[in-house]
C-alpha cells in the first residue's frame, strides 16, 4: 500500500507543476499582453488598466507609423553595434576573473568573492557622476564605443561570480592534470574550463546583451545628438512627442521588447543543458 502511494505522489506533484506552471507564466505575460493590446488600438484611444482584448478594428498601421515618428532602425542598429562589441568583452574579461579567482587559495578565494558581493551592493546612482566626469575627460562623450567602455571591466560582478560558481564545479584533479602536462593557465581557460562553462556563457551573453539594450540611464547620460540614440531612448523620443497618442507608444514599447524576448527564445535550450551537452529535462 505505501508502495503504491509514492507513484500516486510522483502523479499529482507532476501534474501540480504542469498546471502551476501556465498560471504563473501568464502572470509574468499579462503586461506584455496588455502593451500589446494597447499598441492595436486607433490612435487617440486613452490608456485602459485592464486588458481590452483584440480591438475592433485592429489598427496594425501603428507599426508603420512608428518608424516614421522616430528613427527605430538607426536606433536599434546603434544598440546591436554596442552589443556586438560589449557581449564578447564581457564574455572574455568576466569568465578571465571568475577563472582567476576559481584558481585562487581558498582563504583569497572567498576575500574576492566578499569583494564582488560588496560591489554589487553599491547603489549605481553613486558611480554615475564619476563614470560621467572621466568620459569626459577622455572625451567619450556623444560616442557609442563609450557605451561599450563598461564590458572592459566584465560588465557586472555578477557575472564575475557566475563564472566562478561555474568554475569552481570543475573538478580541481582536471586542472591538476593539464598543469603537470605543461599547460600554461591560458591553455588551460581557453580548452578546458570554456569548453565546460557553455551554460554560463550562454547566460552571461543573454544578461549582458538585454543589459545593453535596455539600458538608459547611461546612453542618456552620455549620448548627445539623435544619431547616436539607442533604441530605448528611442522610446523616450516617441514619449516626448506625444504623451497621450498610448497606442503609439505601447507600438513602440512592443517593438523594443520583441527582440529580448527571441533571444531569450532562442537561448532557452542552453539553459536546459549541462555542459556535457545533455538536456536536463531528459529530452
Amino acid at each position: 500500500m505505501p508502495g503504491s502511494l509514492v507513484p500516486q505522489r510522483h502523479r499529482l506533484s507532476g501534474l501540480g507543476h504542469r498546471v502551476l506552471a501556465p498560471v504563473v507564466a501568464l502572470l509574468f505575460f499579462l503586461p506584455l499582453l496588455w502593451a500589446l493590446s494597447a499598441s492595436l488600438h486607433e490612435p487617440g484611444v486613452t490608456a485602459r488598466r485592464m486588458i481590452a482584448g483584440v480591438p475592433s478594428p485592429v489598427a496594425w498601421g501603428n507599426y508603420r507609423e512608428v518608424f516614421r515618428v522616430v528613427d527605430l532602425l538607426r536606433y536599434a542598429a546603434n544598440s546591436l553595434f554596442v552589443i556586438a562589441l560589449a557581449v564578447p568583452i564581457t564574455i572574455v574579461v568576466a569568465s578571465w576573473a571568475g577563472f582567476a579567482v576559481s584558481q585562487l587559495p581558498q582563504r583569497w578565494r572567498w576575500r574576492f568573492i566578499a569583494l564582488s558581493v560588496l560591489c554589487l551592493m553599491v547603489p549605481l546612482t553613486a558611480i554615475w557622476l564619476p563614470r560621467f566626469i572621466l568620459f569626459k575627460e577622455a572625451g567619450l562623450i556623444d560616442r557609442r564605443i563609450a557605451l561599450v567602455v563598461p564590458a572592459l571591466m566584465g560588465t557586472s560582478p555578477f557575472y564575475v561570480l557566475l563564472f566562478t560558481w561555474t568554475f569552481l564545479r570543475i573538478p580541481q584533479e582536471i586542472y591538476e592534470a593539464a598543469r603537470l602536462d605543461g599547460a600554461t593557465p591560458w591553455r588551460i581557460w581557453q580548452e578546458i574550463a570554456l569548453p565546460l562553462a557553455r551554460p554560463a556563457i550562454v547566460a552571461v551573453a543573454v544578461l549582458s546583451a538585454v543589459h545593453y539594450w535596455n539600458s538608459v540611464i547611461e546612453p542618456l547620460l552620455l549620448i548627445r545628438t539623435d544619431a547616436n540614440n539607442t533604441a530605448s531612448l528611442g522610446l523616450r523620443v516617441l514619449y516626448s512627442l506625444d504623451r497621450t497618442n498610448w497606442p503609439l507608444i505601447m507600438t513602440g514599447a512592443i517593438v523594443v521588447i520583441a527582440p529580448v524576448l527571441l533571444v531569450f527564445v532562442l537561448a532557452q535550450r542552453a539553459f536546459l543543458q549541462d555542459p556535457r551537452g545533455h538536456d536536463r529535462l531528459g529530452h
